[in-house]
């Protein structure tokens, strides 16, 4: 009796709220995180990382997130000094979304040649000539389809806004490039091709930009399909709000009441900028779509303020960027997935509140990223 209980009593020191004492201990993790600027977009992502951080640590694993983000979503070369600064500091992983992609490629390699593990957020299409262990975004060139197919819709076309045939849709249906492809086959913009007649506009971002080339030539894949669409200007904004109204205030003035039906804005803080001047100079006609996806903007569509957004997953960037990190700091690397899809889809009045505000993410299992390390 003695022998058996002198063996539950090491067995019960060994084993302290659930864990074994020979385990091993995780040290804090130090995740970078390098946005292109701090606007509502980037600060949406920000908050994300921050609290699956926040989860991470009441769960077991101590996670800190170290922000830094350059004074504009111009200024390059802060963001190469940022990602070097996070080598300096010898963070455990980098999580970006690069300003532009060629300009971070040289600072990533440095990062990679000691060891560092990369996370970029906000696009699918691999970064050639840098070893990224995980993207999680999404195809920017279908993203700005995506905003195309909802313009066509509102003015005519198939689908859930505007004047045209509906579509019953739950709010959970993804309105995603498969939905909207489904509606529009080839017979279809044939029958539509001479009836929308519309003239709008563009604002684009850092003109030239990978980011700004790829939303431009998924719109033109679309509404250039519809000769009645007509693009009256395309004037970049550098994603930036204050910018937008300025460019707003210059397309308006070109283009008087009642000849300028939308304006695009390729991004979310540019589309508020268009919507707030059109507000102001009394131009309520002119439409605006955007995409991204932030409280902000989903709270002006469910005001009717923005007629409709392609979501571009900013807290799942956040989410589950942080949760990849801390697997590959702890050399979980085969257990994450290289490319983690978004899935860009349409928000509209019928169902903005699927996205905020409250998203929906997955919870993370952190027992078992725990388990995990220590079985390795």
């Amino acid at each position: 009796m003695l022998k058996k209980g002198l063996t539950f009593l090491i067995l019960g020191l060994l084993i302290l709220g659930g864990t074994l004492v020979g385990a091993q201990e995780i040290s804090e993790i130090v995740i970078g995180w390098a946005p292109p600027d701090i606007t509502g977009v980037f600060r949406t992502a920000t908050d994300f990382f921050e609290m699956a951080a926040e989860d991470a640590t009441e769960n077991g694993i101590p996670v800190t997130i170290l922000t830094r983000s350059p004074a504009s979503h111009v200024a390059f070369a802060d963001q190469i000094a940022i990602i070097e600064d996070f080598i300096q500091r010898k963070v455990d992983a980098i999580a970006i979304s690069p300003i532009e992609v060629e300009i971070v490629k040289p600072a990533l390699n440095q990062a990679k040649e000691v060891g560092i593990p990369i996370i970029v957020v906000n696009l699918l299409e691999p970064i050639e000539g840098v070893e990224v262990d995980c993207y999680i975004g999404f195809d920017n060139t279908i993203a700005g389809a995506i905003s195309a197919y909802s313009v066509v819709d509102y003015f005519g076309g198939p689908g859930v806004l505007g004047e045209g045939e509906k579509v019953d849709v739950s709010p959970e249906t993804y309105l995603d490039l498969e939905f909207w492809e489904s509606l529009y086959t080839p017979e279809v913009i044939e029958e539509l091709r001479d009836e929308i007649q519309v003239r709008g506009a563009i604002i684009e971002g850092i003109a030239g930009g990978f980011f700004s080339v790829a939303r431009l030539r998924g719109f033109h894949s679309v509404v250039d399909q519809f000769p009645g669409i007509e693009i009256v200007t395309t004037l970049p904004a550098d994603w930036n709000r204050e910018k937008a109204i300025t460019v707003t205030e210059d397309i308006l003035s070109a283009n008087p009441e009642g000849t300028l039906d939308f304006i695009w804005a390729a991004s979310n803080e540019m589309g508020l900028g268009a919507m707030l001047t059109c507000e102001r100079m009394g131009r309520e006609e002119v439409k605006i779509f955007t995409n991204d996806g932030t409280p902000e903007s989903v709270q002006r569509i469910r005001e009717g303020r923005i007629i409709a957004e392609t979501w571009h997953g900013f807290p799942e960037w956040g989410w589950y960027g942080t949760k990849y990190a801390v697997m590959l700091a702890l050399g979980l690397e085969d257990m994450v997935p290289q490319f983690v899809d978004i899935r860009p889809r349409t928000e509209w009045q019928g169902n903005a509140d699927m996205f905020y505000p409250d998203p929906a993410l997955e919870p993370i299992d952190w027992e078992e990223i725990k388990a995990a390390y220590q079985e390795k």
